[in-house]
């Protein structure tokens, strides 16, 4: 009983996040006010803010899917292999099979909802907040790896923060070319799989000579 209760939460939590996004797509996030979400859902407004505690995680709860991801990928790893190499095999897996989160996806539906969530100020500044946390994550998997440079815990952060600035910006540049240069996800793959594996290289090994000290 109690499997078929989460499964009809889940059903009326798409239904909401659904009818969310058709209208925000439409009119704008900003136009759009909760009750009229609501009323579009058929539940009560004290209804869908049991499900989503704001307006913005109406749209960007999407994100909450990939906060772990990169620390799974981290501890779930081949034995031996390197974290970095780890990481690049994950994001190019996403690639492959046209994970919107790596940028790499065509479909309109998928271009508009990346356009809404970039546009609009405060569903950008939500998913930083998902990012963060995606971040805190990683930095408490890696702390976990044993050949982790001393001190530990910092160069866990230190390649964190790195990890996820790769992934985001290379999903913007990737979401980026594909809407103003009108090109198609399979038409980009291969470059954005050589773009990918060059940038986990460079955090792998440097960008350029030491820094002097």
């Amino acid at each position: 009983m109690s499997g078929l209760r989460e499964r009809k939460k889940e059903q009326t939590r798409r239904a909401i996040s659904e009818a969310a996004i058709a209208l925000f797509l439409e009119r704008g996030f900003d136009q759009v006010p909760v009750a009229e979400v609501a009323a579009a859902a058929e539940v009560s407004k004290p209804t869908l803010f049991s499900y989503f505690p704001s307006k913005e995680d109406l749209v960007v709860h999407r994100f909450a899917d990939h906060q772990e991801q990169a620390a799974q990928v981290v501890r779930a790893r081949l034995a031996g292999e390197p974290v970095i190499e780890a990481l690049l095999r994950d994001f190019l897996t996403g690639l492959t099979r046209r994970d919107p989160v790596t940028g790499l996806n065509d479909h309109p539906a998928v271009l508009a909802f990346t356009a809404l969530v970039h546009g609009t100020p405060s569903l950008a500044a939500r998913v930083g907040e998902y990012v963060a946390r995606a971040e805190r994550s990683l930095a408490d998997a890696l702390a976990e790896v044993p050949d982790l440079p001393e001190p530990r815990e910092l160069s866990a952060a230190l390649l964190a923060a790195q990890v996820t600035a790769t992934q985001r910006v290379l999903a913007l540049h990737n979401w980026r070319r594909i809407r103003d240069d009108g090109r198609t996800a399979d038409d980009l793959h291969a470059e954005a799989a050589g773009d990918a594996t060059r940038a986990f290289d460079h955090l792998a090994h440097g960008y350029g000579p030491p820094v002097a000290g």
